[in-house]
């Protein structure tokens, strides 16, 4: 990437991430900060980009037999109570509704965080026999959980998201579900979105509220902090016992549905910008970006270079999301504008390219020009696209290897977590206590215990007793 920057006004990575990431959300017009403290207004940019994800996932989950529904948004408290883990984990981030117009409720209504005990309320009323399984239900919505501290996409109290719950006959459907479910998430993040990611369990402490397992699919940001982006988890039937959900099976006896829950949110916007976007702001991968080719006419004031540029955002809008940019800004505005907001590739056509039959395209990620005829500018556009996804994949993750540390003892683990920001690798004993310990003196939580597993010693890097797991360390958002 060249260094020259045109956009002047963001903050350089280097000199405040944090600051950085807030200038991009902001400047490339994907959120606003609201009235509501820890609320945030998605502005039209960033909508479209959440509505591409959305569709994206939508398709993927109902090609697997998932229908959508939509639940209510307040929980009674009694409902809410019914799992005892489940409730203890969210009690802290639960916001409740007390009154109903000037009268006192006799019941707290929970504005939900998120939507099992909804889901199981309502199972237990459709589910009687092992013909009504399994049911794959999904919904799209917002939650709210009540932060202390908060930053657009990455944490704010209401939220967007999908939420996945789906019952099955048996603990091994229900297994091989959550599974499934991860994998989905895994291949749209590599596929869609150019993020590579490590797939893997999450330890006890770690699981979500209520869970038997945990898995999970994590991702590692510019700054080197690791960013979950998306979760699936596995219930047992806990759920189903405490809801009183039962059906008659196969042999005619009463048995409990095996449950599972899966979610990604709008967190993932934060993802993408933190993945891929440098100091002249957003770098979206094409699958998912709300303009994938913006036509910016050069000489606008020539005769006919209005027109063609139209012609050509018409012709293109036809295999592609295009934009034509005719306003009076200078082309040098122009160039910075949809540079910031991340558009993967700009077309550029004047007098003399037009004449010849070409445009220019040049590609957000590198800012590589190709002169291209017009006659096979869709077979170009559709291999340009394609070569920008595969190179923000390619940089990702050359990036996430070059910042992941293997550790073999206490005292490394310290100090890469202290001067290394990025992944650690490093054996673990399974207990409780070294897990708490590595945070206390390091400052690091486990991630992931990773499917793939490597040997990097035969000691936990905290206790020195035998190791059980290989796990991912680091500091996370």
């Amino acid at each position: 990437m060249a260094e020259n920057k045109l956009v002047k006004e963001i903050t350089s990575m280097d000199e405040d991430f944090a600051k950085w990431y807030t200038d991009v959300v902001k400047k490339a017009e994907l959120a606003s900060y609201s009235g509501v403290r820890g609320c945030m207004v998605v502005r039209p940019y960033g909508t479209a980009l959440w509505e591409n994800i959305r569709n994206d996932l939508d398709s993927r989950f109902k090609a697997l037999g998932h229908e959508n529904v939509m639940m209510p948004m307040f929980i009674p408290e009694g409902l809410l109570q019914r799992e005892k883990d489940h409730v203890e984990g969210f009690a802290p981030e639960v916001a409740w509704v007390t009154h109903g117009g000037e009268e006192k409720l006799q019941e707290r209504l929970c504005v939900r965080p998120t939507s099992e005990t909804l889901f199981c309320d309502h199972y237990k009323d459709i589910i009687q026999s092992y013909k009504d399984l399994p049911k794959l239900y999904n919904q799209w919505c917002s939650v709210v959980r009540w932060e202390k501290t908060t930053r657009p996409f990455l944490r704010t109290m209401e939220f967007f998201w999908q939420e996945g719950h789906t019952m099955h006959e048996t603990a091994e459907q229900a297994i091989a579900e959550t599974e499934q479910m991860l994998n989905v998430y895994a291949d749209f993040c590599v596929d869609s979105l150019a993020i590579p990611v490590i797939k893997g369990k999450k330890t006890d402490k770690e699981k979500f509220a209520g869970a038997e397992s945990t898995y999970t699919i994590e991702a590692l940001m510019h700054d080197g902090k690791a960013l979950q982006s998306g979760t699936s988890h596995y219930f047992g039937d806990g759920f189903a016992r405490a809801f009183d959900i039962t059906f008659t099976d196969r042999n005619n006896t009463l048995q409990y549905p095996h449950q599972t829950s899966w979610g990604m949110s709008s967190r993932i916007i934060g993802a993408i910008i933190m993945t891929h976007g440098d100091n002249s702001g957003l770098v979206l991968p094409p699958a998912v970006a709300p303009v994938q080719v913006v036509i910016v006419p050069i000489a606008m004031h020539k005769p006919g270079v209005t027109e063609k540029a139209t012609q050509l955002c018409e012709r293109l809008a036809k295999s592609f999301r295009v934009k034509i940019d005719l306003t009076d800004n200078s082309a040098g505005w122009k160039f910075a504008e949809y540079e910031m907001k991340g558009v993967p590739l700009r077309l550029e056509i004047g007098p003399k390219d037009i004449e010849n039959n070409q445009c220019v395209l040049v590609r957000r990620d590198n800012r590589e020009k190709s002169f291209v005829s017009l006659d096979c500018l869709e077979e170009s556009i559709e291999c340009l696209l394609k070569q920008v996804h595969d190179a923000l994949y390619e940089k990702a993750l050359a990036r996430r290897e070059e910042m992941t540390y293997p550790v073999s003892n206490l005292d490394e683990m310290i100090e890469n977590a202290a001067n290394r920001p990025g992944f650690i690798k490093a054996m673990w004993c399974g207990e409780l206590a070294c897990e708490e310990k590595l945070k206390e003196v390091a400052g690091v939580t486990s991630r992931c215990i990773p499917f793939k597993q490597e040997h990097i010693s035969d000691v936990c890097v905290c206790c020195g007793k035998p190791a059980k797991h290989m796990l991912y360390w680091g500091k996370a958002y």
